[in-house]
């Protein structure tokens, strides 16, 4: 047997000693690891019940939820770590430092994370509200408000994930906080048409929705006179998770009455006047 040969058998039972060493650390710290994900979740559905149970709103209870999560995570990584024998408390320490220094590459991710608490002490909305936010007006429904970010459904079904501080350092609109909502719409009509008649199926209309309250009354108004029509503005009033079905309704209806009674909605026209050369 040549060197080579020794050198790849002392290795190999070198390699096969430590397999044999550390298999059942290992094994134990990936079944840990495993059950440790396993009791979190848990742990976190549980607290989640007791502060429904409790009273407390589903948008402080998310945040709350994504928090203990990441404590619980980051204390089951060290256990495990602790498993192969190092030392948990120079790695706390070692840890301490390089979180400052992560923390000042990633300031913003904790400006993120002040705008949350400031979003859940101050709350502007929450989880179940449809909000307009920022210059760019994203509208959709809060999903939830997590400690660095907050998810808008939009009607479409697309998922829209805000920063934290790009929302508190915007105008934030809140369309259904106060639990009912006016729809605003707008209705153009000829000038040759009847504007009482208009006004008129525009209120009766609202009347037949099933989704229009009777509190505050429909408002039905001549808003414009504006080039080619005449601008007629409504504002029936709705239960917040009705929003879109009552306007979805009111626009198709008010378009089929407009059509059934004989009142045209304009479109824009241009006259060409041709004059002919002797």
């Amino acid at each position: 047997m040549n060197l080579l040969e020794i050198d790849i058998a002392k290795m190999t039972a070198k390699v096969t000693d430590m397999a044999i060493e550390y298999a059942p650390t290992v094994a134990l710290a990936l079944i840990t690891l495993i059950v440790g994900m396993w009791i979190i979740k848990k742990l976190i559905n549980f607290s989640d019940k007791r502060m429904e149970g409790r009273g407390v709103e589903l948008s402080l209870r998310k945040f709350l939820g994504s928090l203990i999560g990441i404590f619980l995570k980051i204390m089951l990584i060290l256990s495990v770590v602790s498993m192969f024998g190092v030392n948990t408390t120079s790695f706390i320490a070692i840890a301490s430092a390089l979180m400052v220094g992560i923390g000042m590459a990633l300031n913003g991710s904790i400006g993120h994370f002040a705008s949350g608490v400031m979003i859940m002490l101050f709350k502007p909305f929450k989880v179940g509200d449809l909000v307009k936010v920022g210059g760019n007006q994203s509208l959709g429904t809060v999903e939830s408000i997590n400690a660095f970010n907050t998810t808008l459904e939009t009607l479409d079904n697309q998922r829209i994930i805000i920063a934290n501080s790009n929302i508190t350092g915007n105008d934030i609109t809140n369309v259904s906080g106060q639990g009912h909502v006016g729809v605003e719409l707008t209705f153009g009509i000829g000038y040759s048409d009847d504007i009482d008649k208009a006004k008129s199926i525009i209120k009766s209309v609202g009347d037949s929705c099933p989704t229009v309250l009777e509190l505050p009354v429909q408002g039905v108004v001549v808003a414009e006179l504006a080039d080619s029509s005449v601008n007629i503005n409504t504002r029936p009033f709705c239960k917040s998770e009705d929003f879109w079905s009552t306007k979805f309704y009111m626009q198709e209806h008010v378009k089929k009455a407009f059509d059934k009674e004989g009142i045209g909605i304009p479109y824009q026209t241009i006259d060409i006047n041709m004059v002919q050369a002797n």
